[in-house]
């Protein structure tokens, strides 16, 4: 879901405090503070929170709790006119087990930046992203796996050895 001037934090815990699952992949970016700058861990995507419920469940809490009023329904264009984008368990499940990892293995993408890219499946076999399924691009110069939610985030894991690799057909 979106969220409005960046209140995704202040979202969170008001969806945690009621037992409702979700996620704001945060990375970690130097801030200038007034003691010089800092290493502060942030929202990696701005705006942007995902959230495990139903339609009913939101569209109830956006409507009698003044504090989801920030929350706005992302769409994605289908034949039947826009639909609420809904995330598939596993390409959330993968998605997850990359871009909860805050240190220097992933980074954060502008999904514009890569989509026309086109790139193989694969499946690491090994490591810390055993399990993981995404696509190889190339970005700046370099070759790393992609995990994507289309249409809204993509991260990336830096470093894979060829040998923890296996193409999907």
């Amino acid at each position: 879901m979106r969220v409005t001037y960046r209140r995704e934090l202040k979202l969170k815990a008001q969806f945690e405090a009621l037992g409702i699952e979700c996620f704001v992949p945060m990375r970690y970016e130097l801030v200038d503070t007034d003691e010089g700058p800092r290493r502060q861990l942030v929202p990696a995507i701005h705006n942007l929170i995902f959230v495990r419920s139903t339609q009913e469940e939101l569209t109830f809490l956006k409507m009698h709790r003044q504090e989801f009023e920030p929350l706005r329904y992302m769409m994605r264009p289908s034949e039947e006119g826009n639909v609420i984008l809904r995330v598939p368990d596993r390409e959330m499940e993968n998605f997850l087990r990359v871009a909860s990892i805050q240190d220097d293995s992933v980074m954060f993408l502008d999904y514009n930046d890569f989509i026309s890219k086109v790139g193989r499946r694969v499946r690491v076999n090994e490591g810390h992203f055993a399990g993981v399924e995404g696509v190889i691009k190339r970005i700046r110069k370099n070759k790393h796996v992609v995990v994507q939610i289309e249409g809204v985030a993509a991260v990336a894991i830096t470093f894979v050895p060829a040998s923890y690799l296996t193409l999907i057909e």
